[in-house]
């Protein structure tokens, strides 16, 4: 199962309401909807950087569930979405490469 790390920034272009009230229900219905993603177990965490217009959230799945979890926040937020390797696994295939490339440079001096 792939890990994700997707760094959101509020999309400055959505159609945010100008009045406060409306702002507030808003954005009660993104919280809404963040803490059930957290309670169901398809956000493992989430969370504000502090300039005040984005964060970040960690999630396990595939690609199309993390798809799914970020346009469910559209039009509201612009996401940014990585896949995260491991360290072990990450070392692994760049030892790999190393090596293919190690081996390429020795047959070519041959």
């Amino acid at each position: 199962m792939a890990k994700f790390l997707n760094v959101w920034h509020y999309n400055m272009s959505a159609p945010w309401p100008t009045d406060p009230v409306e702002m507030a229900k808003v954005s009660e219905m993104l919280f809404a909807a963040i803490d059930n993603a957290l309670k169901t177990g398809k956000l493992l965490e989430f969370g504000y950087f502090p300039d005040g217009i984005g964060g970040y959230a960690i999630s396990n799945g595939e690609a199309k569930d993390s798809l799914g979890r970020v346009s469910g926040f559209f039009p509201w937020v612009i996401p940014e979405v990585h896949e995260m390797i491991p360290h072990e696994t990450g070392k692994e295939v760049l030892r790999g490469v190393m090596k293919a490339q190690a081996e390429a440079m020795a047959a070519m001096k041959r």
